[in-house]
């Protein structure tokens, strides 16, 4: 199971220590944080306490307006459970009563630096914890954003996959990862193509070595992370292979689970395989909006054979 620090989250959001400091080396395994509002007045029955717990001006408000003892109780009941750590968004310093009881538990309590609406600050948090704690792989290839879309460029060595992604880089598309494509499960559904860090931003091409892209072509050349839509599998170009048909095939390839859908070209000297993935990508794109070249094409002879039959 993938796991993140108490530090590493504070580190991330700039977020102050409190109380705990002790205990920053305190791990995170659900990448969902939780606003215990329910607990504060008694209902435990779905408590999640792995999740990171977050206080905003709601909760703060409430425990300022009971009384001491009652505070002490409603507090107590949560700090019991041993939550990774409390981070405190009211827009104030942490409050002593707060700082008591995190640190007599051992429980880090952070508290932001710059305050926003608690309900727009959770989906940052939670953002942040789903792909750190998002189980991955890493995978041989190329990764780059073709017009909005990603793109898994998959091939044995020497197939021209890096070639083919400095061609689309120049035609104005970004690269994502090079050679190491790390891919995150972010659900049943999506899947993160990013890059391992020691090969961020680099390209590397065979007679020409190491290029950074964006010290070559700018800040628009490279891009972080994406989505991954379509895997597309690079091969040698095979005599009497050619698939004709109007439309291909649906093909799907897996990776951990989730579906992707799959093509492949064969490559060629002289052949663009650069303006081909582009054509694929621009393609799929609008299936995923219902139109079919192919259908299209059908019912435009259908429609020529009716009107030839009533001549």
């Amino acid at each position: 199971m993938k796991k993140i620090t108490v530090e590493n989250l504070a580190q991330k959001f700039s977020l102050k220590v409190a109380a705990g400091e002790s205990q920053l080396q305190k791990t995170i395994t659900q990448s969902r944080v939780h606003r215990p509002g329910l607990e504060f007045v008694g209902h435990f029955d779905f408590f999640p306490t792995e999740r990171v717990q977050i206080l905003g001006r709601k909760e703060i408000t409430y425990l300022d307006k009971i009384s001491e003892d009652e505070r002490k109780i409603r507090i107590g009941n949560i700090v019991k459970y041993h939550p990774p750590c409390f981070i405190l968004n009211a827009g104030k310093e942490a409050l002593p009563y707060l700082i008591h009881h995190c640190n007599e538990e051992g429980i880090p309590l952070l508290v932001t630096t710059k305050p926003e609406v608690t309900s727009e600050f959770i989906p940052k948090l939670d953002g942040y914890l789903m792909k750190e704690l998002a189980p991955e792989i890493s995978v041989h290839g190329v990764c780059v954003n073709v017009s909005g879309m990603g793109i898994l460029l998959r091939g044995n060595s020497g197939v021209g996959k890096s070639e083919t992604a400095h061609t689309l880089i120049r035609r104005g598309h970004r690269l994502v990862a090079d050679d190491v494509v790390v891919l995150k499960k972010l659900s049943q559904q999506t899947i993160l193509g990013t890059h391992d860090e020691k090969t961020k931003e680099f390209l590397a091409l065979r007679s020409i070595g190491l290029l950074n892209v964006v010290r070559l072509y700018g800040r628009k050349a490279f891009q972080d992370e994406t989505r991954i839509a379509l895997d597309i599998h690079l091969t040698k170009w095979q005599k009497d292979d050619l698939n004709n048909e109007l439309e291909q095939k649906p093909e799907y390839i897996e990776y951990m689970g989730v579906k992707v859908p799959s093509l492949e070209i064969q490559l060629q000297p002289g052949r663009d395989v650069a303006g081909l993935i582009e054509a694929a990508a621009n393609n799929w794109y609008l299936r995923q909006q219902g139109y079919s070249a192919a259908e299209e094409f059908m019912s435009r002879i259908e429609a020529d054979m009716a009107n030839t039959s009533k001549l």
